[in-house]
């Protein structure tokens, strides 16, 4: 197995500039994890695991789990400590790394179920929330999301937030709503807009029945005026003492238990 020592290896630069660029992750097909379990439930998840990159310390700590990704990766190597800090993208690095095709868990909207229960993330942009919300959405049961000029689904902190959920939960890009009204329409959906508006419905006294795309919005500025009014339906989650409004992340997840409830 070749070793890298050097962080002008052409491998490293390449890996290093998948961490930091949504623009050569587009242009390659290629998105890159951090993480003896997060690799590892690539491999389990059947994602192509193009590259894996592993210190000698983490082999002998996480032996078992490397053992299982090299048993699916086409190429593998070890490299130094130097090399490891150049690539990573946590505080603590466990020292390993996997360059990965981009999974194929991306779909069209048309190829939605129309008794479907989506979460829709309308310009959310913390790669870590849109990770938590993928992540609760597949641990509820939801069918899949809507992302509407979010972040990049494939940021190594989307994808590190997510522990592996977005392998697996299918989702849509897009980068006009009315995409989704229009499906909405056509199939008899209910559209459902969480707002923060004491006037709005409490989400919990609504029927949210049949097909239904909830609509998460921006961390700062919530959803687009111009959704809400769109919208079947405008809820807000009830909410007692003095705090004003609820965490993107936790806003998703608190909504999308109600809906599935």
């Amino acid at each position: 197995m070749e070793k890298i020592i050097s962080v002008q290896n052409p491998k490293i630069k390449n890996f290093a500039k998948l961490v930091s660029s949504s623009k050569e992750r587009k242009k390659t097909g290629e998105f890159v994890i951090e993480g003896a379990r997060l690799c590892r439930d690539a491999a389990l998840s059947g994602v192509e695991i193009k590259e894996l990159y592993f210190t000698d310390t983490a082999y002998t700590k996480y032996r078992e789990d490397i053992e299982k990704i090299l048993s699916v990766t086409e190429t593998s190597f070890e490299i130094s400590d130097d090399v490891a800090k150049k690539i990573q993208d946590t505080e603590s690095s466990q020292g390993v790394f996997a360059k990965c095709k981009n999974t194929d868990n991306e779909t069209d909207i048309n190829s939605l179920k129309p008794q479907g229960k989506y979460v829709v993330l309308e310009n959310v942009q913390d790669p870590s929330n849109l990770g938590a919300i993928a992540r609760t959405a597949e641990a509820l049961g939801i069918d899949g999301a809507v992302l509407v000029s979010c972040c990049d689904v494939f940021n190594p902190k989307a994808q590190r937030s997510a522990m592996g959920s977005l392998f697996r939960l299918p989702f849509v890009r897009i980068t006009d709503i009315d995409e989704m009204f229009d499906f909405a329409e056509e199939n008899n959906m209910k559209t459902v807009s969480t707002v923060v508006d004491e006037n709005a419905d409490k989400i919990n006294e609504v029927s949210l029945d049949g097909g239904i795309f909830l609509i998460i919005g921006n961390e700062g500025n919530g959803i687009q005026d111009t959704t809400a009014e769109k919208s079947t339906l405008r809820v807000t989650i009830p909410m007692k003492g003095r705090a004003e409004s609820l965490n993107a992340s936790m806003a998703a997840c608190i909504s999308m238990w109600e809906v599935l409830r």
